[in-house]
């Protein structure tokens, strides 16, 4: 490293009332302060590039180095970026584990929408994605393979702090659904209630479980109840301390990402409800790809066959996992020393 970094311009998702988001804030923070210790970072949401402004560009300018994430902020939501705004950003930028989000039923990106993702990524001094999927969009759109990192996502990484708090003895089962704004919901929302109800009561009847649900964002208030579980009990805590209990359950049975992420990155062994394509490319980058359940299988009992297949391999999912996490970090730090070698 030829300078010291003092200052991190740090653009980010602003959404903290959403878990899976606020757990890649601070996972980025940690590696990134970890990396460079006497560093400063300052926060900046995603839309300061949506549109050119010329004092926030300054702002970004004045910073020893920019970084863009992680998360899904190839996402039709945040789009199009500013052309203008990308080319006003002078200082070394990094994008740290960005992913293209297209959910079910969503149209594709437009094409202003696309070119601006394009631009941003041959802007970019140090680029990293968070799966093979997303490296694929943009190689599909002009940029060059080997310029593109494949790290994993920042949160698998995120810290796990000590707890006194104590789950249920025996057999642990975490739930998690998608409602936190995801408009297919309502199509499959019986399929989705059924097949959690039938996968509980099994395991409840069958192994003794305790069953939690995993909340990662309030909306969810509106729909966990709708399970109608005996003895469903709610784990709703910070980032950090909510992945240290995902670590304590035996399986967990996710629709948001991230609680599929939170658990990957735990060493618990993970089923994803795929209802966006992010889902399955995250279970392939695992190397796990049957952890997928697709909305299609539900009414045929899925989850439930998918679910008893994961509790009888569990030790050897857990190995995968390991080997899986200790890969993103390795890959995560060489990323990291690539931007400080280069400064």
């Amino acid at each position: 490293m030829k300078k010291k970094v003092k200052t991190i311009a740090h653009i980010h998702v602003w959404d903290k009332m959403n878990k899976g988001d606020l757990a890649i804030v601070l996972a980025a923070q940690e590696l990134l302060l970890a990396k460079f210790p006497e560093a400063h970072i300052i926060d900046y949401p995603v839309e300061v590039l949506k549109t050119y402004d010329q004092k926030k560009a300054a702002a970004l300018n004045s910073a020893d180095l920019v970084i863009m994430g992680g998360g899904g902020l190839f996402y039709r939501y945040f789009l199009p970026f500013s052309l203008e705004m990308i080319s006003a950003i002078k200082k070394p930028f990094a994008t740290f584990g960005l992913g293209y989000i297209r959910e079910v039923g969503a149209r594709p990106l437009a094409k202003k929408e696309r070119d601006s993702v394009i631009a941003l990524a041959k802007r970019a001094n140090f680029l990293s994605v968070r799966e093979n999927y997303t490296k694929r969009f943009l190689v599909k759109y002009g940029i060059p393979s080997k310029k593109i990192k494949v790290i994993g996502d920042p949160a698998l990484l995120l810290q796990e702090p000590s707890t006194k708090i104590k789950l249920a003895p025996g057999f642990k089962l975490g739930l998690n659904l998608n409602y936190s704004g995801w408009l297919g919901f309502g199509q499959w929302r019986e399929d989705i209630l059924n097949s959690y109800r039938e996968t509980a009561k099994y395991f409840q009847e069958n192994y003794g479980a305790s069953v939690y649900y995993l909340k990662h964002h309030p909306g969810e208030d509106n729909i966990y109840p709708e399970l109608k579980i005996k003895g469903l009990k709610l784990l709703d805590e910070e980032p950090r301390l909510q992945k240290t209990l995902y670590g304590k359950l035996d399986l967990v049975i996710g629709m948001m990402l991230h609680s599929c992420v939170m658990a990957a990155g735990a060493i618990t062994p993970e089923i994803n409800v795929a209802y966006d394509l992010r889902n399955r490319n995250f279970a392939r980058f695992l190397g796990i790809p049957e952890s997928i359940v697709e909305l299609d299988e539900l009414k045929k009992g899925a989850l439930l066959k998918r679910a008893k297949h994961f509790v009888k391999q569990s030790k050897d999912y857990q190995n995968k996992l390991t080997v899986f996490k200790a890969k993103v970090a390795r890959r995560t730090q060489l990323f990291l020393d690539e931007i400080a070698d280069e400064l």
